[in-house]
């Protein structure tokens, strides 16, 4: 515990600053980064963004050309095509969303309205468009390894949406705990694996 907080005295203003490009982006930006989080399951983070780069060149998006674009960037490129169509199709209805102050509500709102979206994704864009507030959590695989290795949770699988909520909890509390906010606890957790701060 005490080489965590150590490490994050090292790269704490690295994290913050990232974070608060993440508050700052503008509107107009945010698509991408829900599109984004719409490919990263079980793919790279850095091939996705590359992939949502080269979907942005294309004016009229079809499943054939978008899925030409994924194929190479990320797993079930069809499935994401479909997905990535979908959702560009919605995103005036997902806009009109944001705007609700209640992050677990909006969260869970966007979990069970958009293409591709779990209480993951939702949460992960969510972050990436500054508006997580430290209140939800990121469980994806780093986070639960990491959780695990610090016996916060027994185990790193997560069985339903309930048990999601339950493992949340104790992420949280395990970072008020330590006194590391969760958005830069989560970063911190990706950049130990990963050796840098993505989105």
């Amino acid at each position: 515990m005490e080489n965590l907080s150590e490490i994050y005295e090292l790269k704490k203003q690295v994290i913050q600053a990232r974070l608060k490009e993440f508050r700052e982006l503008p509107e107009d930006k945010y698509l991408d980064e829900l599109l984004f989080c719409t490919l990263t399951p079980q793919s790279q983070a850095k091939k996705c963004w590359d992939a949502v780069i080269e979907l942005n060149k294309i004016k009229n998006k079809n499943k054939h050309n978008v899925a030409d674009v994924l194929k190479s960037r990320t797993r079930f490129h069809n499935n994401k095509a479909r997905y990535i169509l979908y959702n560009i199709e919605s995103w005036k209805k997902i806009q009109e969303q944001l705007s609700n102050p209640d992050i677990i509500e909006l969260r869970n709102w966007l979990a069970e309205n958009v293409q591709g979206f779990g209480l993951k994704e939702s949460g992960h864009f969510l972050r990436n468009i500054g508006k997580s507030n430290n209140r939800i959590a990121i469980l994806d695989r780093h986070i639960l390894r990491n959780l695990k290795n610090f016996n916060v949770i027994e185990s790193d699988e997560i069985r339903n949406k309930k048990h999601y909520a339950e493992m949340e909890d104790k992420f949280i509390e395990f970072s008020n705990k330590i006194g590391i906010p969760v958005d830069e606890l989560d970063l911190l957790f990706w950049s130990n694996e990963n050796g840098d701060i993505f989105k």
